[in-house]
């Protein structure tokens, strides 16, 4: 005899195939931002790579945790369900724990980044981690310095630009000392600086892990909901039965001897 109503098990059973959906969905996210970045150089930026993996191992539960609650629904099992409850109350917690900190900085993000990118300026005399990103970024995404191309001292190979460029109208004509000038030397580089493509580049990361942290939030809560529904349902079945079991047969009331 089902414990549950057949309505409510299907309601939760739709509700966990759609959340391993969502955490396959987190995963795969998490694989195009990988693919993205190594596309553009593989470099390292504030750590992203640290928050793609963490991004994983959440996709990674989340679908555990769906797999878990379809379990405690189709087998009707209290301890999946209380399970699968503390997870999604727990789960809720942490998504907003890092979803509102999140949202409420993004804003102050690019002016944060900005202080710190300042720092590493002049580029020739900042660390080499740094010197090389600085290149690689310019290589990939066809820019020069971080604000300005005066950031760099001695204007490295990675910001000259090509003939075809220059007739694209991509590029900047320098004449930096008077030799240059005398001889009509000149060095064309290119005009886009980099510290946008950066700030896109984290900005694009950061909206990733706010929307996947509401998101689960949202779901988690709607978890909580419909996993204390059916614990509740469990509990009651369970003391209905109990009474019945335990209440006298109706032929003991009759055979009881009358009162005096």
């Amino acid at each position: 005899m089902a414990q549950i109503n057949i309505c409510l098990k299907h309601i939760f059973t739709v509700f966990n195939i759609f959340f391993m959906v969502v955490g396959g969905v987190v995963i795969l996210l998490a694989l195009w931002c990988q693919f993205f970045m190594n596309i553009q150089g593989g470099y390292n930026l504030e750590g992203h790579a640290t928050k793609l993996f963490i991004v994983y191992i959440i996709g990674f539960i989340t679908m555990m945790i769906a797999v878990l609650g379809a379990y405690g629904a189709h087998k009707e099992s209290k301890v999946a369900l209380i399970m699968f409850l503390v997870f999604m109350f727990t789960g809720c917690l942490l998504m907003l724990m890092t979803g509102i900190p999140a949202a409420s900085s993004y804003p102050q993000v690019k002016g944060r980044m900005e202080e710190r990118f300042h720092k590493f300026v002049p580029l020739d005399k900042s660390r080499k981690d740094v010197r090389n990103m600085a290149v690689d970024i310019q290589k990939q995404f066809h820019c020069c310095g971080l604000f300005s191309y005066k950031d760099w001292e001695n204007i490295p190979e990675s910001c000259v630009c090509s003939q075809e460029e220059e007739k694209e109208g991509k590029c900047q004509t320098l004449r930096k000392n008077l030799y240059q000038i005398l001889t009509r030397q000149r060095k064309s580089v290119y005009t886009k600086t980099c510290f946008p493509t950066i700030m896109d580049h984290i900005q694009f990361t950061n909206k990733i892990n706010i929307v996947v942290s509401f998101t689960l939030a949202i779901l988690a809560l709607l978890g909580v909901i419909l996993s204390s529904i059916m614990v509740y349902h469990l509990y009651r079945f369970n003391s209905h039965t109990m009474m019945i079991l335990t209440r006298p047969p109706k032929y003991n009331e009759m055979c009881k001897p009358p009162p005096y």
